[in-house]
């Protein structure tokens, strides 16, 4: 199959491109490398330097899919510089849309978010969960997938929206290993293994007052290896004139204080912690049901915590 990844240099599209040439597709990468890195592209992959904006420039009716990652995704960024998510994101997006309407390019996979659902008071959450996000990036992802749906209805598209929770490891020996790069770098994980490594002193732990079970906020974690797993999986299942959700999680949450007992067990460092006041807008507890991505996917998790973190730290050894 010939498809289209945008934003395949980034962490998440570069090791979902690894997957589908380990699965025999032919693929192009479209990324502006604004946050993407060149050599993060796995080898086999066509590259074009480009916006998602441009994609009708690259696509044409040889394409048989396209999987959607280009977007800007840090919260606080979209809460101080909002147009830039709306145009980025939601501009970008539709533009992408009307390229695969104009070449017939009718089968859609996209990088969602749990950011949609904002903080519901309920757990696990669900696909029927209200949408209420809580900050523009969150916003833009569910604008998104609104047009996909609508996209769905009136031209025959099939279509996946895959809404995921904190992501996390790194994929190796694929020929170069692929991990987090990010610059600022906001996720838990690469920032205890910075502790580990020396370049930073000590970590900092937002809120040890939440209601549970040792103070600090519960989170769901899942392997970047079995997220890109479950987006070739949702390739092969998209359905004409359909528009499918699904989360993908564990289904179970860690504290930061368990991710952090991880990372001192993989690295045997330390990895000395202070205690902070909770960041505004954290809740207590996010954790995803992954049950429809079981039933129509037949997705699962094969990865836990610890692997997680062993991952992630050999990865940043390595780089």
């Amino acid at each position: 199959m010939k498809l289209l990844v945008t934003g395949g240099a980034g962490y998440i599209g570069s090791v979902v491109t690894s997957l589908l040439l380990d699965a025999g597709h032919q693929v192009t990468v479209l990324d502006d490398l604004s946050t993407g890195h060149q050599d993060a592209i796995p080898a086999g992959a066509g590259f074009v330097r480009a916006r998602v904006h441009d994609a009708a420039e690259v696509l044409d009716p040889t394409y048989e899919a396209v999987l959607h990652f280009a977007a800007k995704s840090l919260v606080g960024e979209s809460v101080a510089r909002p147009e830039l998510y709306w145009e980025n994101n939601v501009v970008g997006s539709l533009a992408l849309l009307d390229a695969m309407r104009g070449h017939g390019v009718r089968r859609l996979v996209f990088s969602s978010t749990a950011a949609t659902y904002g903080e519901p008071a309920t757990m696990p959450i669900t696909e029927d969960t209200p949408p209420r996000p809580t900050n523009p990036y969150g916003m833009t992802k569910l604008t998104i997938d609104m047009a996909i749906a609508a996209e769905c209805a009136a031209h025959g598209l099939g279509a996946f929206s895959l809404r995921y929770f904190n992501v996390a490891g790194a994929h190796l020996g694929a020929g170069a290993d692929l991990g987090e790069r990010h610059d600022p770098e906001t996720h838990l994980i690469p920032n205890l293994l910075k502790v580990a490594s020396g370049v930073s002193p000590e970590a900092k732990l937002f809120g040890s007052d939440y209601p549970t079970r040792d103070g600090t906020c519960v989170r769901d974690y899942i392997h970047v290896t079995d997220l890109a797993d479950a987006h070739v999986r949702a390739l092969k299942r998209t359905r004409a004139d359909i528009h499918d959700i699904c989360n993908l999680g564990s289904g179970e949450g860690f504290t930061v204080r368990e991710v952090l007992d991880a990372v001192r067990q993989v690295t045997g460092h330390p990895v000395p912690a202070a205690d902070h006041p909770r960041r505004p807008g954290d809740p207590p507890t996010l954790i995803a049901s992954n049950a429809r991505a079981r039933e129509l996917l037949s997705w699962a998790p094969t990865r836990d915590i610890t692997q997680m973190a062993a991952d992630a730290w050999k990865f940043t050894q390595n780089h």
